[in-house]
């Protein structure tokens, strides 16, 4: 059980309503919890969850449409998507409870003075290296618009200008990020065919490729909602068809890739999570067709070659600069 879940049922009592749980993790709480229902915009957790608790969670970036008399928020990392997801909460929860659940180390105390617009937080219990806070909404915001919180900002390319529209909580909110700078510059000769960006973010080497490589079949994969989401408002914005798929790691990839071009995910939250960049090494090459390809960007001090050259092909580095390397492989 999940120590933030477990501090929720210390306080159980609290909680026997119609409650809705948002960002829950994929533990037994709503097993615990048999008036509650789940709000996930983590794809995984969803499978899981659903597999489970079936018709009991909803996946997206909108609170589900069932009623709920109070909801709990568990921390995400960036303070950009708290605070919009503590207001689209409490604007459904006039005169009710809102609680708030994290880690000490993720910032729960920090995060809690998100709270104080709503009406006078309080700190109900402190275990697990866990914080549980609440307030009664007594002024209640109006249900906040997503797309106007996105960050908006325009790249220079080669093959012209791009727009990206990025969302609270996704990678490299409103800024492009050096890692992935440098792999733009890095995308030449990939063989023609369906070519896949892993790890889609705001959507921005997914656009890119659609721009450089018109007519090939462009599909974009990542695990969280506000990134699939803002991924499909970058290639609005800019005009531009491609595939976007909310999936949980490389398993959920379309078979018969040319290429997959990646600036591949390795932290999560307070922790550090290498499990999604391993898999998308170690399982390429079954998504990769013969001949194809894999081109990513990584931090300079991972040890992703020998992972690549045992799993895909011999790994070639094609530029180091700035902390980072652009690998590549082609499979046999």
């Amino acid at each position: 059980m999940d120590p933030r879940s477990e501090v929720l049922l210390r306080q159980a009592e609290l909680f026997s309503g119609d409650l809705l749980l948002a960002g829950l993790p994929a533990d037994d709480l709503l097993g615990q919890l048999p008036g509650a229902i789940g709000w996930s915009w983590h794809a995984g957790e969803q499978h899981s969850l659903q597999t489970r608790f079936a018709g009991r969670c909803s996946f997206g970036v909108e609170p589900p449409t069932a009623p709920f008399d109070s909801a709990v928020l568990f921390l995400p990392k960036s303070r950009e998507l708290t605070d919009y997801l503590l207001n689209a909460l409490a604007a459904r929860l006039p005169g009710r409870l809102l609680y708030l659940v994290g880690e000490k180390r993720a910032g729960v105390e920090r995060a809690a003075k998100q709270l104080s617009p709503f009406g006078e937080a309080r700190k109900l219990d402190s275990a697990r290296h866990c914080q549980l806070w609440q307030v009664k909404v007594t002024n209640s915001p109006p249900a906040p618009e997503l797309p106007t919180l996105a960050q908006r900002f325009e790249l220079s390319l080669a093959d012209g200008p791009l727009q990206i529209i990025s969302l609270p909580g996704v990678f490299s909110h409103g800024r492009l990020d050096r890692g992935t700078a440098l792999l733009l510059d890095q995308l030449d000769g990939l063989p023609a065919g369906k070519l896949l960006d892993f790890g889609c973010g705001a959507g921005i080497v997914g656009a890119s490729l659609k721009k450089r490589y018109p007519e090939s079949e462009v599909v974009m994969l990542d695990v969280d909602a506000f990134a699939v989401e803002s991924s499909r408002m970058t290639l609005a914005a800019n005009g531009l068809q491609a595939q976007v798929i909310a999936g949980d790691g490389i398993d959920a990839a379309p078979e018969d890739c040319a290429a997959i071009v990646s600036n591949p995910p390795f932290h999560q939250g307070v922790h550090t999570h290498y499990e999604a960049s391993e898999a998308l090494l170690q399982r390429a090459a079954s998504h990769i067709r013969p001949g194809g390809e894999l081109r990513l960007v990584a931090n300079a001090f991972l040890k992703y070659p020998p992972l690549i050259e045992a799993h895909l092909g011999r790994c070639e580095t094609l530029i180091t600069a700035d902390g980072f390397r652009i690998y590549r492989a082609q499979r046999a």
